[in-house]
């Protein structure tokens, strides 16, 4: 395993400030957003692709920090039922494909996406239960029309190009979420689908990521170490799902915390162990987004606890076997 960063947390800086940064704390790869939600204050592709002057610098300053890209990252809802919002999600996902064959980089992170729930829809429609019964045909026309054939067609371009690992981040509120959603979409689609495994979004649904680990084996192409803090006392009041701004922390069922301020190095110890188990040895790129700490400390803290976590070598003869 090598630890990487999201470097999303430090877009108030130059590249060379947050590698500088990532670098003497330790870090040994970096996760470069490029489009979509992550934004491109570290690497536009539209700049990159048409400059290679620039693309030069950007792959110097990389080894000026003897730092390597664990992954290209354009979250995005590419299946968007407002077609110019689609393209632009598409177009930045294009992009990082494009890129990333010119870094030499094979795995990039998105979301899948969520479509409206008919042609005509504005907006997105995440569906959460079975009834009323209109509901399961908006799972039909999602997945059958748009969702498994846009990414058989896109999957294919990525590949062409050199890409091995299309992770998506199992997100409440795009069409995958969970375990199950994920193995459907890559039972359709292929194996160069597979989970940005981020235990964040799965604590507070109610999933033991150990578990889900277990499930997903080599299904997993990339993971977010991200904690998730869940209240109990609001919980047990309003349940789980909830709308509320991720601002108003003291009346949240549930906030993304730094690493170890939701949950113990028990539990995370757990996850890497199970990690090893299933067969993963990729990145552990730790995503900051804790409204209660800034991006330099909660990077800076998540960075501490997870050295003593990761596991990075591989295992030694079983001499007492």
């Amino acid at each position: 395993m090598k630890l990487s960063v999201l470097a999303v947390a430090l877009a108030d800086r130059s590249l060379d400030e947050a590698l500088k940064f990532l670098k003497d704390r330790g870090v040994q790869q970096v996760e470069v957003g490029c489009g979509g939600y992550p934004g491109k204050a570290h690497c536009d592709p539209a700049v990159l692709l048409n400059d290679e002057k620039k693309l030069q610098e950007f792959k110097d300053t990389f080894k000026k920090y003897d730092l390597t890209i664990s992954a290209l990252s354009t979250h995005g809802n590419a299946v968007h039922p407002k077609v110019e919002v689609a393209k632009a999600y598409h177009d930045d996902f294009v992009n990082a494909v494009l890129l990333a064959e010119k870094l030499g980089v094979d795995r990039i992170v998105t979301f899948s996406g969520c479509p409206g729930g008919s042609p005509v829809d504005q907006q997105p429609n995440w569906v959460t239960c079975a009834w009323p019964p209109e509901y399961q045909e908006i799972l039909e026309y999602q997945w059958n029309e748009v969702l498994i054939p846009y990414w058989k067609k896109t999957a294919a371009f990525a590949a062409e190009h050199g890409i091995k690992k299309i992770a998506f981040e199992m997100h409440p509120g795009f069409c995958v979420y969970n375990p199950e959603t994920m193995l459907k979409i890559r039972a359709a689609v292929g194996d160069i689908l597979g989970a940005n495994f981020d235990p964040s979004h799965l604590f507070w649904q109610g999933i033991d990521p150990v578990r889900a680990i277990r499930e997903l084996g080599d299904a997993i192409h990339f993971f977010h170490a991200k904690d998730t803090a869940i209240d109990e006392a609001n919980v047990a009041v309003n349940g789980v799902l909830d709308s509320k701004h991720f601002s108003d922390v003291k009346n949240r069922a549930w906030v993304f915390r730094t690493i170890g301020y939701g949950h113990d190095t028990k539990v995370w110890k757990d996850m890497m162990s199970a990690l090893r188990i299933v067969g993963y040895d990729g990145p552990i790129s730790i995503e900051h987004e804790d409204g209660l700490m800034s991006g330099e400390e909660g990077l800076s803290k998540a960075i501490s606890f997870l050295k003593d976590v990761l596991i990075y070598e591989a295992p030694g003869e079983m001499y007492w076997a």
